[in-house]
């Protein structure tokens, strides 16, 4: 009989941004704004495909290295709270194998400098795929490219 594991993990990440809650919000909320920071690497090829930035709609991204492994995210908007909330579910695929479920909670607050983010990531590793870690790791990298387009729209 074959094992089909199922391994949960929990994280969170807090960052500040020298911007405000609307701002950072924004980055999250209009497409092209979104697309400067969230996906793969710049060299690998992407596909945009949905992005339906309401309650119940629908991101999806797809890409990878020039004949190399295809990386999936497929995304679905739970809740969201102008400029204070986004909750979505999504899962991620290596080619045709879902590696993982997870579900994440950014929560914007105004702080003194600007914005207090902080992300929340539940989530279930399939089928021996345990890499709590990296998911982790790939998020934190991910907020540094938010700050990067966060600083830009800042300075538009």
């Amino acid at each position: 009989m074959t094992q089909h594991p199922a391994q949960h993990a929990a994280f969170t990440i807090e960052r500040s941004f020298d911007a405000p809650p609307a701002l950072v919000f924004r980055a999250f909320a209009d497409p092209a704004a979104k697309a400067k920071w969230f996906g793969g690497p710049n060299e690998w090829d992407k596909h945009r495909g949905a992005f339906e930035f309401r309650v119940g709609g629908r991101e999806s991204i797809s890409g990878g290295p020039k004949g190399g492994t295809q990386h999936k995210f497929d995304a679905v908007y739970q809740d969201i709270v102008p400029n204070a909330r986004i909750v979505y579910s999504y899962s991620l695929e290596l080619d045709d194998r879902r590696i993982s479920v997870s579900l994440a909670t950014i929560e914007f607050v105004a702080s003194d400098k600007g914005t207090k983010l902080t992300l929340t990531e539940q989530g279930v590793f399939l089928d021996g795929y345990d890499d709590a870690g990296s998911r982790e790791a790939g998020t934190r990298g991910l907020l540094e490219k938010l700050a990067a387009a966060v600083t830009e729209m800042a300075s538009a």
